[in-house]
């Protein structure tokens, strides 16, 4: 993923195959779209920040939206696009996350692959505190993946 300012404290990687085509896989990685099956920190609300004219620009990069969670708000900007394939987006803040979702037509299916990358403040005592949650978060993902997947094979 490239240098963002220091290590990487976090990273975990899930994949799932979805009964549905890598099209609307994509539909649902827009950040107004998020709050339906988001549970990792429990996502309320998306409201894109960046000018939307058409579909589209809701996945261009640049596009940014602010994010609220139960503990908290952030801005996220979408840094790599390739349509109905691969969409990373970066949090801006003390906390930088970087998130990329990864589509692959498999039969009649679509494998999404997401990776998530944190990198929190305050060096050692930081990455001690990224480890105590660590399990939390990725049963969280694993747990969105799922609702997801559910959404999208109704």
């Amino acid at each position: 993923m490239g240098n963002w300012g220091g290590d990487s404290l976090g990273r975990i990687e899930k994949s799932i195959e979805i009964r549905a085509p890598p099209e609307k896989v994509w539909e649902m990685s827009a950040f107004d779209r998020m709050p339906e099956y988001c549970d990792v920190a429990e996502l309320k609300s998306a409201k894109y920040t960046s000018e939307i004219r058409t579909p589209e620009d809701k996945y261009r990069v640049g596009a940014t939206a602010h994010m609220t969670e139960k503990h908290g708000e952030y801005d996220v900007e979408v840094i790599e696009s390739v349509e109905n394939e691969k969409l990373t987006y970066r949090s801006k803040g003390k906390y930088v996350m970087t998130i990329t979702s990864i589509l692959k037509p498999v039969e009649d299916r679509t494998k999404l692959t997401v990776v998530y990358e944190l990198k929190m403040p305050w060096g050692i005592l930081g990455k001690a505190l990224y480890k105590l949650w660590q399990g939390t978060e990725e049963k969280m993902f694993e747990k969105s993946l799922e609702k997801l997947k559910s959404i999208l094979e109704k």
